[in-house]
């Protein structure tokens, strides 16, 4: 069995392909925009009633483009035991019968060095720094708007401790020739002002100036709205049950209602991505890590952030939304358990009210919970998979909305057969064969 391409030539000479993407989240729906940009006929397939309803619906609305960095590094073990003392803590470990947990957390650990840290980093940063020239260049073809502001990010240290570690970003953002700088606690309140209301809890701060917020549910629904105007199909309220192959190919994705067939398929279902691919022999090591989130409208606007304050302490993002107030953070290892839990909304209120005590209205604030696709290294799998014509855009963690656009572009160009922009090799599944 060949690739078939069905519909002649695409963008500069390349084939167009029917191509079905599995996911709409921001991930799966920016795929879809730039696999039409290059001229295929584009299909998405989602169990959800509409685009953006899961991982991308609320989360912590940062573009952290600078701030993108693994979660594995050294130092990382003992502090996670520290963390898991806290009252509020940013990690929660619910022990449970779960390989693939115990199996992901090793891995982890084993990237938990300072070479694999800076390496991972590297990665992450190359991908990032190119999905914001990407939705800078999307913003002005299509003037799409989500509540989004270009105004940086402060990371907020309350001891001295955590400022004297910074070193270990900053070289890694001075290799790429990423802006920062370090403030005292006078310029931090410079960037946020809001926190002159609460001096002493902090004692100084990592400012990313390119650093920019929005909303990700917003501009998620929005560009499938522009993907749909430029020919791309949306199936909602479809279940997804597998993946037919023929030889090295895959040959069709079951559904509840019939097989839908293409020239090449995207696997963007996040967290859902390795229960899919299994049966295929693709191990995908991704495992959901379950985040909490609270909205809540503007009370006094001087008192709000103007842009994203991270407090290091709590793992904890506090950023502005137009007239809200988005307060994301926490990582609850609980397997696909959506259940809201009381501590993790009192962990959100203790940091949100803590430095901006007059900003929000938490007794209005609505509670939310998703789950993040986490790799061990910390970098996304973007690229190709055995099978000639899957391929995968999964398991960005955290940073899902950061590396979006990046993630889709380079995606469409690697299906299309065009040489990405970016260094691409080190993105794909089989790092982990090569490990």
């Amino acid at each position: 069995m060949r690739l078939r391409h069905h519909h002649g030539i695409g963008a500069k000479g390349f084939p167009t392909m029917r191509v079905i993407v599995l996911g709409s989240g921001v991930v799966g729906v920016t795929s879809a925009w730039y696999l039409a940009r290059a001229g295929h006929e584009v299909t998405v397939l989602d169990r959800q009633p509409a685009a953006g309803m899961e991982t991308s619906f609320a989360n912590a609305g940062q573009l952290s483009y600078g701030y993108s960095a693994p979660w594995a590094g050294p130092g990382i073990p003992v502090k996670a035991l520290k963390w898991l003392m806290m009252r509020h803590r940013p990690l929660v470990l619910w022990p449970r019968a779960d390989q693939r947990l115990y199996t992901w957390l090793a891995s982890m650990l084993a990237n938990c060095t300072e070479a694999a840290y800076r390496l991972n980093k590297t990665r992450m940063v190359r991908l990032a720094e190119y999905s914001r020239d990407c939705l800078g260049d999307l913003r002005r073809e299509t003037g799409i708007a989500y509540d989004g502001r270009s105004m940086g990010t402060l990371q907020l240290f309350r001891t001295q401790k955590q400022l004297d570690a910074v070193g270990g970003d900053t070289a890694v953002l001075d290799t790429f020739k990423v802006p920062y700088e370090v403030l005292d606690p006078a310029a931090c309140i410079a960037a946020e002002p809001a926190l002159r209301h609460v001096p002493g809890k902090f004692v100084g701060g990592l400012r990313l100036a390119d650093d920019e917020t929005g909303d990700a549910h917003i501009f998620t629904q929005r560009l499938a709205t522009m993907a749909e105007a430029i020919g791309v199909r949306f199936r909602y309220g479809v279940t997804i049950k597998g993946l037919r192959t023929d030889g090295d190919l895959a040959s069709g994705v079951v559904t509840a209602t019939g097989v839908e067939t293409a020239d090449a398929y995207v696997a963007a279902l996040g967290s859902f991505t390795p229960a899919l691919l299994a049966p295929l022999g693709v191990r995908v090591p991704v495992y959901p890590v379950k985040g909490y989130s609270l909205t809540l409208p503007v009370k006094d606007g001087a008192g709000a952030p103007v842009s994203t304050v991270m407090d290091e302490t709590y793992k904890v993002a506090i950023t502005r939304l137009g007239d809200r107030i988005r307060v994301g953070g926490t990582a609850e290892l609980a397997g696909f358990s959506l259940k809201l839990r009381k501590p993790r909304r009192e962990t959100l209120e203790h940091s949100v009210t803590d430095l901006f005590p007059r900003g929000g209205d938490v007794a209005e604030a609505s509670f939310w919970t998703g789950l993040r696709p986490m790799t061990p290294d910390g970098t996304p799998v973007v690229g190709p998979t055995r099978l000639r014509n899957l391929h995968l855009n999964t398991g960005h963690g955290t940073l899902g909305w950061t590396m979006a656009c990046g993630s889709g572009r380079l995606l469409a160009d690697l299906v299309t057969g065009r040489k990405p922009e970016i260094e691409a090799a080190d993105l794909a599944i089989d790092r982990y064969a090569a490990a």
